[in-house]
């Protein structure tokens, strides 16, 4: 077991740079660097003031399958919400995207369909047209893009999408989720 390696991506997932918990447990950013490198050993009252502050348990931190994650999401494990009087659908296509740092979402719109108005976040979102047109109002702005085209933008106004093709169109959106 790589006991660095572990350590350091309990650190990112906290968000904390090498400085920051040397500050927290009393050891230096040299030595936190070391251990992530298994250029050193902590001691087991090391190891534990380490894992306290990266909030895990040493049962958990030694547990072979903390590392396994999900990569591959089915159909039958996505989540489906139809708008029948503003003429969308929307499928989640990662069930708990809404606990990770984006959001991946599938969108379709028949004739006249439209998505509710968003209000300004720090989320920023991509979008790729697969088929149709899309408008976006972003603030005082409006922005058309076409199937083979994409969109990126700061939601940082008042955001709105809606059909602008007379049929079908299809998106996949890409959202950072903001936590304010």
């Amino acid at each position: 077991m790589q006991i660095g390696k572990k350590i350091k991506k309990l650190r990112l997932k906290k968000g904390l740079t090498q400085e920051e918990l040397g500050e927290r447990t009393d050891l230096s950013k040299g030595y936190i660097s070391q251990l992530e490198r298994d250029l050193n050993s902590p001691s087991i009252e090391t190891l534990f003031s380490i894992l306290e502050v990266l909030g895990s348990t040493p049962k958990d931190f030694f547990d072979e399958e903390e590392d396994d994650q999900k990569v591959i999401y089915t159909e039958d494990e996505m989540t489906i919400f139809e708008d029948e009087e503003k003429h969308y659908k929307l499928q989640w296509l990662v069930p708990e995207s809404n606990e990770k740092e984006m959001e991946p979402v599938f969108l379709t719109f028949e004739d006249e369909g439209e998505f509710k108005e968003f209000e300004p976040s720090l989320s920023e979102t991509f979008i790729y047209v697969l088929k149709g047109s899309v408008r976006l109002d972003l603030g005082k702005q409006h922005f058309i893009a076409e199937a083979g085209e994409a969109m990126y933008y700061e939601a940082s106004d008042n955001h709105k999408l809606s059909n602008s093709h007379h049929g079908t169109t299809e998106l996949i959106i890409v959202a950072t989720l903001s936590y304010l």
